[in-house]
């Protein structure tokens, strides 16, 4: 925290400096890593910080313009990191401070922002200030978590429920009551409500920013606060559609109207983006949960210039994928978002991957990229996960195998989230894909394997090197960063949409069908855009586009 080399230029003790491009953020692609899985350097089996730095000039080469990275502190692990036990350090396992600042130092070399991943709606219960927090009830920390006495039968004090199942509640024999948990049990809640609370998370992370980061992805960010008075969530409407939890959860039964996205929120996001704008060029981007009028809490969570820069949706994290959900869903956060940013994914280390999610029964060499092409044209900045770039499938780790304590929550019916958190592959030739030289904490399977980055390189026409010349084509043209977007009609397989800035419009014709298919736009003057790898082209005034690929053109 303390090494002038490695921090900011300027701080919040001397103002914002003025910067060339304030707004990279809008419209930026954000490579997500996985830090257990992405590159081992010491053959213990997980991947660490060392192993990061080592891989970056793979990330840089993609065409990615920042790195966000899943939790690497201190932490038991008990949710491998989204458990933090010490805000202001990196787990042995991931290496040391000194490692993340080598990490730091090389991607700004390569020219790659840095985000991490920040988890301050709950600690871990080994965190000093939740081990205080138990011993007594009137202790300095006594308030820090959501602390609540039983009913007089015994029974938690009202009906809220973890996502990891069962109830939201936890009894503690010391203090004699329960504390909440929205996760695993090992998770404790919080408790906003508390203005020591609050200085102490800004705290972490303006220890962070003091480092150098970039801006941070804020991990459930509308689970800050809970309701005072404890009041009971009825039950989930029915016309109220279930996002971001397995169905066969009894969590989606419930309407999440007390235990999270509490108008309290708001004012703290107001204070944390005060923050944020006395280091200049930050960003924060936050996972937003929500049950009920997601695009209204997204709307609110974005206000421009006041709380968050971004929100991460997962609208497109789900099963349905057509030409016509497509539109509709980006549609109407356009028309709901107001002065706010979004930011899509395709997939990320909670969900199952998009190659299988949307692409069973597809040739994934087309498939895959025509993913990434539509996730980076759409307006709102695009989060890759590892191994998009690969084509990468999910796999189906046996039950003996699992790590995930969701998974072997609700196995078999959910399997958890192990499957996308293979290790990332490296070498087609050697042992587990060149993740390690040890034994991983995950399998490899030889599938993904024979889809590592080794024998992907420079091969015409392989996932990755489609992703690497569409990313490079993208650079060139600001309408697909930062432009509007505007739909129109097309047959039922393609979705077409305009990006616009300045004096360019590109017009961006996807087609998922399985047959060649015809568009033809309103405009007579079109210039075919070339050098971003798909064959789509003009025929007299139509555009005339092969099944799973795409055409770009400049509209004069």
């Amino acid at each position: 925290m303390n090494d002038p080399q490695a921090q900011r230029p300027s701080s919040h003790a001397s103002g914002a400096l003025s910067s060339a491009n304030p707004d990279w953020w809008r419209g930026a692609v954000i490579y997500q890593i996985y830090p257990r899985s992405f590159q081992d350097s010491n053959g213990d089996g997980i991947g660490d910080l060392p192993g990061i730095t080592q891989r970056l000039d793979h990330v840089a080469a993609l065409g990615a313009d920042a790195i966000w990275l899943s939790p690497f502190f201190t932490s038991p692990m008990a949710d491998f990191g989204y458990d933090v036990s010490d805000y202001k350090d990196v787990d042995p396992m991931f290496g040391t401070l000194a490692d993340f600042k080598a990490m730091m130092a090389k991607a700004k070399a390569l020219g790659l922002k840095v985000l991490i991943d920040l988890v301050i709606s709950h600690t871990s219960d080994q965190h000093p200030w939740f081990v205080e927090s138990r011993s007594s009830r009137d202790n300095p920390k006594a308030d820090w978590y959501v602390w609540a006495d039983a009913k007089p039968e015994g029974s938690p004090p009202n009906n809220w429920l973890s996502i990891f199942g069962g109830s939201g509640w936890e009894w503690d024999s010391v203090r004699c009551q329960y504390y909440l948990h929205n996760f695993l049990i090992s998770q404790p809640d919080l408790n906003f409500h508390n203005e020591a609370v609050q200085v102490a998370v800004l705290d972490a992370a303006r220890f962070w920013l003091d480092l150098g980061v970039d801006g941070f992805r804020l991990d459930t960010v509308n689970f800050y606060f809970h309701d005072k008075d404890l009041r009971d969530n009825p039950p989930r409407p029915a016309d109220v559609p279930i996002t971001g939890v397995d169905p066969t959860n009894p969590y989606a039964f419930q309407h999440h109207v007390y235990d999270k996205t509490r108008p309290e929120n708001l004012a703290f996001l107001e204070r944390l983006r005060k923050l944020m704008d006395s280091y200049p060029d930050t960003t924060l981007v936050g996972e937003i949960g929500a049950d009920r009028d997601v695009i209204g809490t997204t709307a609110a969570y974005t206000v421009a210039g006041t709380r968050l820069h971004m929100a991460y949706s997962f609208d497109l994290l789900t099963e349905q994928h057509s030409p016509a959900y497509l539109r509709k869903t980006v549609e109407a956060m356009e028309a709901g978002l107001g002065s706010g940013w979004a930011s899509w994914a395709l997939s990320n280390h909670d969900v199952v991957r998009v190659a299988t999610r949307w692409g069973q029964g597809c040739d994934l060499a087309r498939f895959a990229p025509l993913c990434t092409a539509l996730v980076t044209t759409l307006r709102g900045t695009p989060c890759l996960y590892q191994g998009e770039e690969l084509g990468l499938e999910e796999a189906d780790v046996p039950f003996e195998l699992l790590q995930d304590p969701y998974g072997k929550r609700f196995w078999p019916k959910f399997k958890g989230r192990d499957g996308c958190r293979t290790p990332m592959s490296w070498a087609t030739q050697e042992d587990h894909a060149g993740f390690t030289t040890g034994s991983p904490w995950l399998p490899v399977p030889n599938a993904q394997r024979d889809k590592a980055v080794s024998g992907q390189t420079g091969v015409s026409g392989s996932v990755l090197e489609r992703t690497r010349a569409f990313l490079t084509w993208r650079k060139q043209h600001a309408a697909l960063a930062k432009g509007t977007i505007r739909f129109l009609d097309a047959p039922e397989s393609l979705l077409v949409f305009e990006r616009a800035h300045g004096n360019e419009t590109v017009l961006c014709v996807f087609n998922f069908g399985e047959e060649t298919c015809r568009y033809t736009p309103d405009t007579a003057t079109l210039e075919l855009l070339q050098g971003h790898g798909f064959s789509g082209m003009l025929d007299g005034g139509d555009v005339v586009v092969p099944a799973l690929d795409a055409a770009f053109a400049r509209i004069a």
